[in-house]
């Protein structure tokens, strides 16, 4: 059984090594881990095709403003800049900061008063997102070094949480959602885009997709997703899927995995997504004393 340390490791190892090819400016068409060539994921099946996981996941002309080697070190699966609607002057965090292409779009949408934090454990993708913060001319972000599971930040420093196709890299997933609950403040926003499964998959035919959709992934199950949440603390969670991955875009990888794709058509498609998941930490908890009876602390 795969341990939370072996997949730090190797995650650490795939992300870095994507991370040096661009800094090296090697292999420019190749960068995204789950693209369409030389991929870790076994993108090479698309034959060339577009790859539905990391394609068009920016509007036009979004991402014109920052250095092409954000870009091409980015390895989501989604946009969540676009969605989690970000206020001038608030602190956002990316879990899983990459090459910091999320951060540099966060960092512009709250502005001067704002604040921006990148959190990434590889060294090399850290050189990479200051490097392209300096290139892009933006000065309100910080990159830190560390893991997911235990973030660098005081208790309530930040107004919003994002991440790009990261917490499902994680082999203890509800540790990473409660040290997201600890960091936001009082009513702040948990808003990502990540993989998720919805409904039951026979175990060969979701490792098999997970793998070709994130390399080391271990996708949530939908409600498993939304229960982790509230046990942690946070409210309202909700699940908006933002783009289905089909059999047939995978089906050169599935059946060189042993996967009869037309046998198990039922079984995938509608069940591996991208999706923006949402939630909410309660403005107040409940108080020590009788005293209240306000909306706020009463049932």
């Amino acid at each position: 059984m795969t341990t939370p340390v072996d997949v730090s490791d190797v995650v650490r190892s795939k992300y870095g090594e994507a991370a040096r090819r661009v800094l090296n400016a090697e292999g420019a068409a190749a960068e995204s881990c789950c693209g369409p060539v030389n991929s870790c994921c076994g993108g090479s099946a698309f034959n060339g095709m577009v790859d539905p996981i990391t394609s068009n996941l920016y509007v036009n002309g979004e991402s014109d403003v920052l250095p092409s080697a954000a870009m091409l070190a980015s390895l989501g699966c989604g946009n969540p800049t676009a969605l989690a609607q970000l206020n001038p002057g608030e602190v956002v965090l990316d879990l899983g900061s990459g090459g910091g292409i999320d951060v540099l779009l966060s960092a512009r949408r709250v502005g001067p008063t704002g604040k921006a934090y990148g959190l990434d454990m590889t060294d090399d993708m850290l050189t990479l997102a200051r490097k392209n913060a300096t290139e892009a001319g933006v000065t309100n972000v910080e990159f830190l070094k560390g893991q997911i599971e235990h973030i660098p930040l005081p208790d309530a420093s930040v107004d919003v949480i994002i991440s790009n196709c990261v917490i499902n890299l994680s082999g203890d997933k509800r540790r990473v959602l409660a040290e997201a609950f600890r960091v936001l403040k009082p009513g702040g926003r948990f808003a990502i885009s990540d993989v998720v499964v919805r409904g039951e998959v026979p175990e060969a035919v979701r490792r098999s997709m997970e793998l070709w959709v994130g390399c080391v992934a271990g996708a949530l199950e939908e409600t498993q997703f939304k229960a982790l949440l509230t046990e942690v603390g946070f409210v309202g969670p909700d699940v908006e899927p933002t783009r289905m991955y089909k059999s047939e875009d995978a089906r050169v990888f599935l059946n060189d995995a042993g996967i009869d794709v037309d046998a198990n058509l039922d079984q995938i498609d509608g069940r591996f997504m991208a999706a923006f998941v949402r939630a909410t930490k309660p403005v107040s908890t409940s108080p020590t004393s009788g005293a209240c009876c306000g909306p706020d602390c009463c049932p």
